[in-house]
C-alpha cells in the first residue's frame, strides 16, 4: 500500500503506448458505396420519369458490387464491416430500388396488386439476403441457394428497360410487370440451385480464340444492350430450374447445403 491506504495492484495504469487505432479498409467500401449510389440514383432518375437511366444504375450497381468482394480478397482487407456494408447496399439497390421501380412505371396503375407485387419482391429480396449471411458456411460455394438478388434485380429492371427502348408504356404491360416481379422475387427464395461462376479460374491462360469470343459478345452488347442484357438474365433466371430438373432426372442430389439444413450457430452475429 501507497501512504494514502491504496493496494499497489490497484493503482492506475498507464495506457499502452503501441496499441493501432481500428478502422476501415477504404478501397472494397468505397466499391460498396459506389453500388449503392448506383441504387439510389436509380430511384431518382424513375421518380424523374427516366426510366432508362434508372436500368443503367442498377446494372452499374450490379459492376460494382461484383468487383468489391473480389477486390477485398485481392488485397487481403476482408473485414465483418465490409461484410455488413455490402448486405445492406444490396439491400437497397437489388431489394428496394427495383421494387420502387417497378412501381413507379407500370405497378402504381394496378392498384393494390401493384404495390403488393412490389412489396413481395422488396421481402423476398430481403429474405434472401438474410439467408445468405447464416448459410454462407453450409452452402455449396459453386452455387447460389436461389436467385441472386442483382440477377433478380436485373430482370425487373431489364424488363423495365427493354419496355421502355421499345416505347411501350408501363400501364399496357403491368400485369406483366406484376409477373415478373412475382417470378423475380420467389426465385430468390427457392432453394433451387444456380450456379455461381466463383469456381472459374480467371489467372490461367486460355486459348487465343477465347479473347476473340469475348470481343464478339462484347460487340453484340453494344448493338442493343437493353434487349442483349435482358436476355441474358432471362437464360440466367431459367437455367436453377433446368439445373434442378436435370439433377432430378440423373438422381443426383437437389440440394446444395453440404452440411446441415439447419440455421447455424447464430453466437457473436447479434451485437
Amino acid at each position: 500500500m501507497n501512504r494514502w491506504g491504496v493496494p499497489a495492484r490497484m493503482r492506475a495504469r498507464p495506457a499502452p503506448t503501441g496499441q493501432r487505432r481500428k478502422g476501415i479498409y477504404l478501397l472494397p467500401n468505397l466499391l460498396t458505396l459506389a453500388a449503392l449510389f448506383g441504387g439510389f440514383y436509380a430511384v431518382v432518375m424513375a421518380i424523374n420519369g427516366r426510366f432508362e437511366l434508372s436500368a443503367a444504375g442498377i446494372f452499374c450497381a450490379m459492376v460494382f458490387d461484383s468487383l468489391d468482394g473480389r477486390v477485398a480478397r485481392l488485397t487481403h482487407t476482408q473485414s465483418a464491416f465490409g461484410e455488413q456494408m455490402d448486405s445492406l447496399s444490396d439491400m437497397v439497390s437489388f431489394g428496394a430500388a427495383p421494387a420502387l421501380i417497378a412501381y413507379v412505371w407500370a405497378l402504381q396503375g394496378i392498384g393494390r396488386w401493384g404495390w403488393i407485387a412490389a412489396f413481395v419482391y422488396c421481402a423476398c429480396a430481403a429474405l434472401r439476403l438474410a439467408r445468405f449471411n447464416v448459410n454462407t458456411s453450409v452452402v455449396d460455394t459453386r452455387y447460389f441457394q436461389g436467385l441472386p438478388s442483382p440477377a433478380a434485380a436485373a430482370l425487373v429492371v431489364g424488363f423495365v428497360w427493354v419496355m421502355t427502348d421499345l416505347e411501350v408504356s408501363g400501364s399496357r404491360v403491368a400485369w406483366l410487370m406484376f409477373f415478373v416481379c412475382l417470378y423475380a422475387g420467389l426465385t430468390m427464395v427457392t432453394n433451387v440451385p444456380f450456379y455461381s461462376f466463383k469456381d472459374l479460374q480467371l489467372k490461367r491462360s486460355v486459348p487465343f480464340i477465347a479473347l476473340v469470343v469475348m470481343t464478339i459478345a462484347i460487340a453484340v452488347v453494344n448493338l442493343a444492350p437493353a434487349v442483349v442484357l435482358f436476355g441474358m438474365f432471362v437464360v440466367y433466371g431459367l437455367s436453377g430450374y433446368a439445373l434442378h430438373v436435370y439433377r432430378r432426372m440423373r438422381d443426383l442430389p437437389t440440394s446444395i447445403i453440404s452440411v446441415s439444413t439447419e440455421e447455424p450457430e447464430e453466437r457473436g452475429l447479434h451485437r
